[in-house]
C-alpha cells in the first residue's frame, strides 16, 4: 500500500488492523442466548407482552426459549384484563407447560364479568358529562373509555377515544397528555404516520414540556424514522434523548433500546466527523451507551478503523437483534450499510490498497472482496479500478494540480466580470444616465 503522508495515525490503525496480534488485547463480544427474564425486565404493560410473543413467535427452533418466553407471557396477561389475547397464548402453549398453564375459563369469565360492569358504568357517567356540558368531566370520561379499551386489547376503539379528548382539552399539558395516548396507541398498532402526527403537534406546547415528556417525544418520533427506513433521522431523534428518560417510558422503550437503535443508524448513516460530534462526544448518549457495553465498543472500533473486530461484534449480535420487535426488519439492511461504509472508509486514505491484506482486515475472501468493492464502485460511492490479476485497487485521485489551474482560471475570471460590471456602473453615472431616466418617469 501507499497511504497518503498526511493520514498520521488514522492509517496506521488500518494497517494494524489486519494483524492478528493487534487484536489479542480486544475485548470479545460473545453471542450468548437472550437472556429473557432480564431481557422482558426491561418493559412493562402491553408492550412487554407484546415483545415476548414476537420472541417466540421468531424462535421456533429453539422449543425451550419459545416456551419460556410464552411462559412469561401468560404470567403478565393474567395480570391485566385482555381475554382475548390469553386465549392466543393458551392456543400457542398448547399444553406444553403443563396443567398451570392452560385455559382458565374461571378467569376468563370473571374478568369479561368486570369488564361489562366497568363499560356499563364507564357509559352512564360519560352521558351524565354530556348532559351537564362540563368539558373537563367529558374529557375524562373518553380518557376513562381509552384506558378501558386499551386495557382489553382493543386498540381502535382506544385511539378513537384518546382522540375524542381532544375537543375538550383546556390547558396545553391535556393536549400534551392527549398525544402521548395517541402516540402509545399508534406505536402498539404499528400506526406509525400517526405517531409523527403528534409528536409534532404536542411539540408545538414547547413551553408546557417537562424534560421528560421531550424525551418521550424523541424517542417516538426516533422509532417513527426507523419505521420509514429513514436511518439518519432515527439517529439524530435517539442521540438527542436526554438522560431524563430513565426508566420512565418502559410501556415503548428501554434505555438500552436508545442506545442501541441509535448507534446502529448512526453507524449506518453517519460520516466519520458526525460519528465523532454526535456520538463519541455526546456526554448525554454515552450515559445510554454504558448500558449496553457491546454496542459502545462496536462503535469505537469503527471509529478507531479496527473493523474486523467491529463486524465481527455485528455478527455476534445479529441473532438477538432480530428477535427485537422494532429492529428486526431493519437489521439485514443497516448491517450491509456498515459494511459499506466500513469498506469506503478503509479505501479511502490510500492510492492503492492490496486486496489481500484488505481481506484479511475484513475476515473475508479476496473473491468475496471483489465482488463487494464491484458493486461500490459500480454504485460510484468508490472511485476507483480493480487489478484482478495483481489483485490492487487503484483509487482514481482527482488531479489536485489540474484542479488548482481550473479553479484559479474560475476565480480569474469572476474578478473580470466584477471589474467590468464596476466599470460599468461608474460610467451610468458619470454620464447621469440612471438620474435621467429616473426624470423621464
Amino acid at each position: 500500500m501507499e497511504p497518503d503522508e498526511e493520514l498520521g495515525q488514522f492509517t496506521d490503525e488500518i494497517y494494524a488492523n489486519g494483524d492478528e496480534n493487534s487484536q489479542r488485547h480486544r475485548p470479545i463480544i460473545s453471542g450468548e442466548q437472550l437472556d429473557i427474564e432480564a431481557y422482558a425486565a426491561l418493559y412493562s404493560g402491553r408492550t412487554k407482552i407484546m415483545r415476548l410473543l414476537f420472541i417466540a413467535d421468531r424462535c421456533g427452533g429453539n422449543a425451550s426459549m419459545q416456551l419460556e418466553a410464552l411462559r412469561m407471557a401468560y404470567d403478565e396477561i393474567k395480570k391485566g384484563e385482555n381475554t382475548q389475547l390469553f386465549r392466543e397464548v393458551v392456543q400457542k402453549i398448547d399444553g406444553r407447560l403443563g396443567s398451570n398453564y392452560g385455559p382458565d375459563s374461571a378467569w376468563d369469565d370473571a374478568v369479561d364479568r368486570r369488564a361489562e360492569l366497568r363499560k356499563e358504568k364507564l357509559e352512564n357517567e360519560l352521558n351524565a358529562y354530556r348532559t351537564n356540558l362540563i368539558k373537563e368531566s367529558i374529557r375524562m370520561g373518553y380518557n376513562d373509555f381509552g384506558d378501558f379499551y386499551y386495557a382489553h386489547g382493543q386498540l381502535g376503539e382506544a385511539f378513537k377515544n384518546y382522540v375524542r379528548t381532544r375537543d375538550y382539552c383546556t390547558t396545553a399539558k391535556h393536549i400534551i397528555y392527549m398525544c402521548l395516548n395517541a402516540i402509545l396507541v399508534s406505536i402498539e398498532m404499528c400506526q406509525f404516520t400517526h405517531v409523527t402526527s403528534y409528536v409534532s403537534k404536542a411539540e408545538q406546547s414547547q413551553d408546557s414540556l417537562e424534560v421528560v415528556t421531550v424525551a418521550k417525544l424523541r424517542c417516538a418520533a426516533g422509532l417513527a424514522h426507523l419505521e420509514a427506513k429513514k436511518y439518519k433521522l432515527a439517529a439524530r431523534k435517539f442521540l438527542e434523548v436526554g438522560p431524563e428518560l430513565g426508566s420512565n417510558y418502559t410501556e415503548v422503550i428501554a434505555p438500552q433500546d436508545v442506545a442501541t437503535y441509535g448507534g446502529l443508524c448512526a453507524l449506518a448513516s453517519f460520516d466519520r466527523a458526525e460519528l465523532k460530534s454526535k456520538v463519541n462526544d455526546n456526554i448525554n448518549f454515552r450515559n445510554f451507551l454504558e448500558l449496553v457495553p457491546e454496542i459502545r465498543e462496536l462503535i469505537h472500533d469503527f471509529y478507531t478503523s479496527h473493523y474486523a473486530s467491529c463486524l465481527g461484534c455485528l455478527g455476534n449480535l445479529k441473532a438477538n437483534l432480530l428477535l427485537d420487535i422494532h429492529l428486526h426488519d431493519h437489521v439485514e439492511t443497516l448491517y450491509d450499510q456498515i459494511r459499506n461504509k466500513a469498506l469506503i472508509q478503509y479505501t479511502h486514505p490510500f492510492v492503492s490498497v492490496d486486496l489481500n491484506m484488505m481481506a484479511n482486515a475484513f475476515k473475508t475472501s479476496v473473491a468475496g472482496l471483489e465482488k463487494e468493492l464491484e458493486a461500490l464502485i459500480t454504485d460510484n460511492q468508490i472511485q476507483a479500478r480493480i487489478d484482478s490479476h495483481n489483485k490492487i485497487l487503484y483509487a482514481r485521485h482527482a488531479d489536485q494540480r489540474n484542479a488548482t489551474f481550473q479553479r484559479v482560471l474560475q476565480t480569474g475570471k469572476e474578478f473580470d466580470r466584477d471589474v467590468r460590471s464596476m466599470l460599468l456602473r461608474a460610467n451610468l453615472f458619470k454620464h447621469e444616465y440612471i438620474l435621467r431616466t429616473s426624470r423621464k418617469h
